[in-house]
Protein backbone atom coordinates (compact mmCIF):
# COMPACT_ATOMS: atom_id res chain seq x y z
CA UNK A 1 0.00 0.00 0.00
CA UNK A 2 1.29 3.44 -0.88
CA UNK A 3 0.54 6.79 0.70
CA UNK A 4 -1.47 7.59 -2.44
CA UNK A 5 -3.95 4.91 -1.27
CA UNK A 6 -4.63 6.85 1.96
CA UNK A 7 -6.86 9.95 1.93
CA UNK A 8 -5.30 13.26 2.85
CA UNK A 9 -5.06 14.04 6.56
CA UNK A 10 -4.95 10.41 7.73
CA UNK A 11 -1.93 9.09 9.61
CA UNK A 12 -1.17 5.72 11.19
CA UNK A 13 -3.57 5.30 14.10
CA UNK A 14 -1.98 6.34 17.37
CA UNK A 15 -3.46 3.55 19.48
CA UNK A 16 -3.15 -0.17 18.90
CA UNK A 17 -4.75 -3.13 20.63
CA UNK A 18 -4.50 -6.91 20.35
CA UNK A 19 -7.99 -6.99 18.78
CA UNK A 20 -7.10 -4.63 15.95
CA UNK A 21 -3.52 -5.85 15.34
CA UNK A 22 -4.62 -8.28 12.58
CA UNK A 23 -6.44 -5.41 10.81
CA UNK A 24 -3.39 -3.14 10.59
CA UNK A 25 -2.58 -0.75 9.16
CA UNK A 26 -5.32 1.41 10.66
CA UNK A 27 -5.36 5.16 10.14
CA UNK A 28 -6.96 8.06 11.94
CA UNK A 29 -7.56 11.74 11.51
CA UNK A 30 -8.34 14.11 14.37
CA UNK A 31 -10.64 17.05 13.90
CA UNK A 32 -11.59 19.52 16.60
CA UNK A 33 -14.72 17.44 17.29
CA UNK A 34 -13.85 13.79 16.60
CA UNK A 35 -11.40 11.04 15.74
CA UNK A 36 -12.10 9.48 12.34
CA UNK A 37 -10.77 5.94 11.92
CA UNK A 38 -10.11 4.53 8.46
CA UNK A 39 -8.52 1.65 6.61
CA UNK A 40 -8.11 0.27 3.11
CA UNK A 41 -10.24 -2.88 3.07
CA UNK A 42 -8.43 -6.16 2.35
CA UNK A 43 -9.14 -9.89 2.39
CA UNK A 44 -8.43 -10.28 6.16
CA UNK A 45 -11.41 -7.96 6.77
CA UNK A 46 -13.92 -10.27 5.03
CA UNK A 47 -16.33 -12.99 6.06
CA UNK A 48 -16.76 -16.39 4.41
CA UNK A 49 -18.75 -14.85 1.55
CA UNK A 50 -16.03 -12.31 0.74
CA UNK A 51 -17.97 -9.34 2.13
CA UNK A 52 -16.55 -6.99 4.74
CA UNK A 53 -17.35 -8.52 8.14
CA UNK A 54 -19.93 -6.79 10.31
CA UNK A 55 -17.81 -7.47 13.39
CA UNK A 56 -15.01 -5.37 11.92
CA UNK A 57 -17.44 -2.53 11.27
CA UNK A 58 -18.91 -2.74 14.79
CA UNK A 59 -15.50 -2.86 16.49
CA UNK A 60 -14.14 0.09 14.51
CA UNK A 61 -17.31 2.10 15.17
CA UNK A 62 -16.96 1.37 18.90
CA UNK A 63 -13.31 2.48 18.77
CA UNK A 64 -13.98 5.66 16.78
CA UNK A 65 -16.89 6.76 18.97
CA UNK A 66 -14.96 6.05 22.18
CA UNK A 67 -11.85 7.87 20.95
CA UNK A 68 -14.04 10.78 19.83
CA UNK A 69 -15.66 11.06 23.27
CA UNK A 70 -12.24 10.94 24.97
CA UNK A 71 -10.90 13.54 22.53
CA UNK A 72 -13.82 15.90 23.20
CA UNK A 73 -13.30 15.43 26.96
CA UNK A 74 -9.66 16.46 26.69
CA UNK A 75 -8.20 12.99 27.19
CA UNK A 76 -8.49 13.14 30.98
CA UNK A 77 -10.73 10.10 31.31
CA UNK A 78 -10.95 6.55 30.04
CA UNK A 79 -14.18 5.22 28.60
CA UNK A 80 -15.83 1.82 28.80
CA UNK A 81 -18.59 0.85 26.38
CA UNK A 82 -21.91 0.14 28.10
CA UNK A 83 -24.11 0.11 25.00
CA UNK A 84 -23.45 -0.30 21.29
CA UNK A 85 -25.83 -0.62 18.36
CA UNK A 86 -24.96 -0.87 14.68
CA UNK A 87 -27.42 -0.85 11.79
CA UNK A 88 -26.09 -2.23 8.51
CA UNK A 89 -27.55 -0.52 5.45
CA UNK A 90 -25.07 -1.64 2.78
CA UNK A 91 -21.86 -3.54 2.21
CA UNK A 92 -18.28 -2.83 1.29
CA UNK A 93 -15.76 -4.55 -0.95
CA UNK A 94 -12.06 -5.28 -0.76
CA UNK A 95 -10.10 -2.26 -1.99
CA UNK A 96 -12.52 0.38 -0.76
CA UNK A 97 -11.60 3.02 1.84
CA UNK A 98 -13.64 2.48 5.01
CA UNK A 99 -14.05 5.49 7.31
CA UNK A 100 -15.90 5.77 10.62
CA UNK A 101 -17.04 9.35 11.14
CA UNK A 102 -18.33 10.03 14.65
CA UNK A 103 -20.32 12.78 16.28
CA UNK A 104 -20.26 13.21 20.06
CA UNK A 105 -23.81 13.91 21.19
CA UNK A 106 -23.24 14.65 24.88
CA UNK A 107 -20.46 14.33 27.41
CA UNK A 108 -20.85 14.35 31.16
CA UNK A 109 -18.95 13.47 34.28
CA UNK A 110 -20.14 9.83 34.23
CA UNK A 111 -21.48 9.13 30.74
CA UNK A 112 -20.89 10.01 27.07
CA UNK A 113 -23.12 9.47 24.03
CA UNK A 114 -21.94 9.29 20.40
CA UNK A 115 -23.17 8.29 16.98
CA UNK A 116 -21.34 7.45 13.77
CA UNK A 117 -21.70 6.91 10.07
CA UNK A 118 -19.56 4.19 8.55
CA UNK A 119 -18.72 4.84 4.91
CA UNK A 120 -17.09 2.85 2.12
CA UNK A 121 -15.70 5.23 -0.51
CA UNK A 122 -18.00 7.94 0.92
CA UNK A 123 -21.17 5.81 0.68
CA UNK A 124 -22.91 5.09 4.00
CA UNK A 125 -22.96 1.34 4.71
CA UNK A 126 -23.79 1.43 8.43
CA UNK A 127 -24.66 3.70 11.31
CA UNK A 128 -23.80 3.24 14.94
CA UNK A 129 -24.54 4.69 18.33
CA UNK A 130 -22.90 4.06 21.64
CA UNK A 131 -23.02 4.94 25.31
CA UNK A 132 -19.81 5.04 27.33
CA UNK A 133 -19.12 5.09 31.07
CA UNK A 134 -16.54 7.71 32.00
CA UNK A 135 -13.81 6.24 34.21
CA UNK A 136 -11.06 8.44 35.72
CA UNK A 137 -7.62 7.47 34.44
CA UNK A 138 -5.46 5.58 36.88
CA UNK A 139 -2.35 7.60 37.80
Amino acid sequence: MTTADIPEGFERHYRQSPLTDPWEPLYSKRTDKAVIIGLRLAKPHTNGRGLIHGGLIAALADNAMGHSCAHRMGGVSSLVTIGLAVDFVGTAQVGQWLAVESDVIKTGSTICFAQSLIKADDVVIARGNATFRVVPKQG
